[in-house]
């Protein structure tokens, strides 16, 4: 196949969306954009992007961070576990590294968070070394563009795509060439629809395009089907606040505050979840019922339902806080899977 890097660079420095990190690239800025972007939309992500960085503006503020509020700063976000990663990786650049992320692929590569993608990408636009970046998006670039339908969630076709990749890299510019390929599959070759191949800078040398087949590429196997469960929610007030339960420190939503929830293999009734209460020590008075919602996760799928209710004015239950209105807002951070609750403001 010709070069690809002239005309994809030619249209990124055109076509290139004006983000904060790329105005402001130093690596623990790419780090954290890089993180933030894994499950999140450009858009979704830059207010949370912005204010992670007004407060925790080095890797040392971030390991200094309290948990809690790096939760809070991640909350609405998602997959809390890597928040959590990155602050073990910047706890490990203070001990290991002056506090500073290391100009190496592999020494990126064994910070706890950081795979293949991550380390190629902070390793090239940061530092400009030779190291592909190679995601969902690039995946897609060159499966279309090689008219290639091997299954890309192989690990041998990755590495194959990588060679390819890394054999069309200039030398001179890995970064911008990474970055070009990304941009590309952001916004011309996207996923799950037509691609845009008559606004694409490489159609004239796109395989896919010329068979016709570029709108059925990349080719990957099916998701598994996400199991159901079933989540049954009390949302308890008291003169203290609104009661908050801690979940476990590992698994699922590890860390974070919820109103007292309950898996089962059904939505449980009034009755039932008033025995859970029960089990917490606390009496509860229903007050009516609340909106049923949905939240989806990698692997499952809550259907969620629940009460409200009211209980006596006494000490929280163990691993469970009182929150007023301000700590709700502030301090505690409450998965969005949960915000269905407070849908009709915020009990008081």
């Amino acid at each position: 196949m010709e070069p690809i890097a002239a005309p994809l660079l030619q249209w990124f420095e055109q076509n290139r969306r004006l983000l904060p990190f790329r105005q402001e690239p130093s690596a623990y800025h790419i780090w954290v954009s890089e993180i933030m972007l894994q499950q999140t939309r450009v858009a979704a992500a830059l207010p949370y992007y912005r204010r992670f960085i007004a407060e925790l503006p080095t890797p040392a503020a971030l390991a200094a961070c309290d948990p809690d509020r790096l939760r809070k700063l991640w909350q609405g976000l998602g997959y809390y576990n890597r928040a959590a990663n990155m602050q073990k990786a910047a706890r490990i650049l203070c001990e290991r590294y002056g506090g500073d992320l290391p100009a190496d692929y592999e020494a990126l590569r064994a910070l706890p968070g950081i795979g293949d993608y991550t380390a190629g990408a902070i390793a090239s636009i940061a530092f400009g070394l030779p190291v592909p970046a190679v995601d969902g998006n690039v995946l897609r670039v060159f499966a279309r563009l090689y008219d290639d339908d091997r299954d890309i969630m192989a690990p041998a076709t990755r590495r194959a795509f990588t060679e390819r990749v890394v054999a069309q890299m200039p030398a001179d510019r890995p970064g911008p060439y990474n970055e070009a390929l990304m941009e590309l599959g952001a916004l011309v070759c996207l996923p799950n629809a037509e691609p845009r191949c008559q606004d694409c800078p490489l159609a004239a040398l796109c395989a896919g395009h010329a068979s016709g087949r570029a709108a059925s590429l990349p080719n990957k196997p099916p998701k598994p089907a996400k199991t159901v469960v079933p989540v049954t929610v009390a949302l308890l007030t008291s003169p203290r606040g609104v009661l908050l339960q801690r979940r476990p420190a590992k698994g699922l939503l590890a860390g974070l505050w919820q109103p007292p929830a309950f898996e089962a293999d059904h939505p449980l009734d009034a009755g039932e979840l008033a025995a859970r209460i029960a089990g917490l020590g606390l009496a509860v008075q229903w007050t009516g019922p609340l909106p049923a919602s949905r939240h989806v996760f990698t692997h499952r799928i809550w259907q969620l339902s629940g009460w409200r209710g009211t209980v006596p004015d006494l000490p929280a239950p163990a691993g469970c806080v009182w929150a007023d209105a301000r700590e709700l807002e502030q301090t505690y951070s409450i998965p969005t899977a949960f915000a269905f609750c407070f849908e009709d403001g915020t009990p008081h």
